[in-house]
């Protein structure tokens, strides 16, 4: 977001200017934040854009925080979009805000608290330079580290700077000002707070409390104007650190973010992320990502959020379903050009090839550590297949599908296979592709789109153990469950009760 042009260029310019001294020398930026908000409400925008699912949740409450000029605290697991929020406070934020040129804490013109404004100011006075910051530049991002001093923060004594100017060592012209004091009258972030060792925690006090910071070696405190806003993970208070008691005790509201509530908003949020659109002159294919694929890929991050082989305290993130999208569009495109076909159309197939973007953000427990992370992938892509068939072909009657593998029918459907070839085998299975129009989506005459509804169809049948499918991806009969007869002996015995029914012996 740029500055609009034609503003005043020096200090007498502005006071002719809409910038009234008045409004500059009271207005906050926890006021400015506040205004904007209000503006926002009554005209009916969309205060955080591109933010899906937290409307009735986390909006309410971030809202609520503003209007009560609070200093806050995101809280949630990873992949809850905690920095793009903060990020989206900028916002809120004027168009263009006037400070002196050169300075390195943005100083008010009107009301300069570092030495050097103070001198340029007395000395120019109308004449001094006047520059504008945009909403952008007036946030800054930190994230926490163990290493990070309270020098980095807040500043210390800087002796080049001193040696340079000629400035003894005690003049406040010597100080090298920290992130804190260049994030004046702007927004400052903290992503990761329980990272942050505990006694440089201890440096955030004053300006949560008092609104000013003391730089190390200099008897001087310098009223700040900046709007503190910080992100943490659950997980972090006892993996890793925790944020001290006396800082929670000074953040005016703690809001907590969550996964989406609902498959149909993470469908929208990896829509809104993914790299999906690959259209172009260059490549010259088209893409075509059916709805099914869409809901499968975003049913395998809930149902790892339930299961219980995966970690709960480190969550599963919302770029799991992003990452695999873009995997599976990837191999479906890669098949495409292999073949020389124009329409990309991912299969579920794709997802199975897509398993790299999903063990890799997977934190096991023991029962899953022992199963292995590509095995409790596969299951997850299973069951999210068992799940969104159901949705498609509850009611509907494939017996007469699962009689032609019955009868020792089989196909293979590799999923580097052009559409073409496959399609031709698929036509084989009587009722297959007739049941194909409970599935509406685009370009559904297409070889392509058929092939990948036919494929769903069989992993449907497939994930419900009513047709068998190799690791060459060869579908054929299933396994029959057949129950074990009881001898004649133990069934005639009274002592002897069935097997259901038996406790285990102490």
């Amino acid at each position: 977001m740029s500055v609009p042009r034609n503003l005043p260029a020096s200090l007498g310019e502005l006071r002719r200017s809409s910038f009234s001294e008045e409004r500059l020398r009271s207005r906050r930026v926890k006021d400015e934040l506040r205004e904007n908000l209000i503006a926002k409400l009554r005209a009916g925008e969309n205060v955080f854009p591109g933010i899906v699912g937290y409307d009735d949740t986390v909006v309410p409450q971030l809202v609520n925080a503003i209007l009560s000029r609070h200093n806050f605290i995101l809280l949630g697991l990873r992949g809850q979009a905690k920095s793009r929020i903060l990020r989206a406070l900028t916002g809120l934020l004027d168009a263009a805000t006037p400070y002196v040129a050169g300075c390195e804490i943005h100083d008010n013109p009107y009301a300069p608290i570092c030495k050097r404004c103070r001198n340029l100011v007395a000395e120019q006075g109308d004449a001094t330079p006047i520059a504008f910051l945009s909403p952008d530049d007036r946030y800054v991002e930190k994230l926490a580290t163990p290493d990070v001093t309270i020098a980095d923060l807040i500043g210390d004594i800087d002796p080049i700077k001193a040696a340079r100017g000629g400035h003894d060592l005690a003049s406040e012209l010597t100080v090298h000002y920290g992130l804190l004091p260049r994030a004046n009258r702007g927004i400052f972030a903290i992503n990761e707070l329980p990272d942050l060792a505990g006694k440089i925690q201890v440096g955030l006090f004053n300006i949560m409390q008092e609104g000013d910071v003391q730089i190390k070696g200099y008897p001087i405190r310098m009223p700040l104007d900046v709007a503190m806003v910080f992100s943490a993970n659950p997980e972090d208070y006892t993996a890793r650190g925790k944020i001290i008691t006396p800082l929670k005790d000074r953040i005016g509201s703690e809001v907590r973010t969550h996964y989406p509530a609902t498959v149909e908003e993470g469908i929208a949020i990896t829509a809104q992320e993914a790299w999906v659109a690959r259209n172009g002159k260059a490549d010259g294919l088209q893409m075509l990502v059916p709805p099914f694929i869409r809901e499968v890929i975003e049913r395998i991050a809930f149902s790892a959020r339930e299961d219980k082989k995966i970690d709960k305290r480190s969550g599963v993130s919302q770029r799991l379903p992003i990452s695999v999208m873009e995997n599976v569009i990837s191999n479906a495109e890669r098949r495409a050009i292999r073949n020389k076909e124009d329409h990309v159309v991912p299969r579920v197939s794709d997802i199975y090839a897509a398993m790299p973007a999903i063990t890799g953000k997977l934190e096991l427990e023991y029962e899953g550590e022992m199963r292995g992370a590509d095995n409790v992938a596969r299951e997850l892509i299973r069951a999210a297949v068992a799940k969104t068939f159901d949705r498609y072909f509850k009611d509907a009657n494939l017996q007469q599908v699962v009689q032609w593998f019955d009868l020792g029918g089989e196909i293979k459907v590799a999923d580097t296979a052009p559409a073409k070839e496959v399609i031709g085998g698929l036509k084989n299975i009587q009722g297959l592709l007739d049941k194909l129009s409970a599935i509406e989506v685009s370009g559904k005459d297409r070889p392509e789109m058929q092939v990948a509804a036919a494929e769903f169809v069989l992993e449907g049948l497939h994930a419900h153990k009513r047709i068998g499918r190799s690791e060459e991806r060869v579908f054929s009969a299933g396994e029959k469950q057949v129950q074990p007869k009881r001898s004649e002996a133990a069934a005639g015995r009274e002592d002897f009760p069935p097997a259901r029914n038996r406790r285990p012996y102490n």
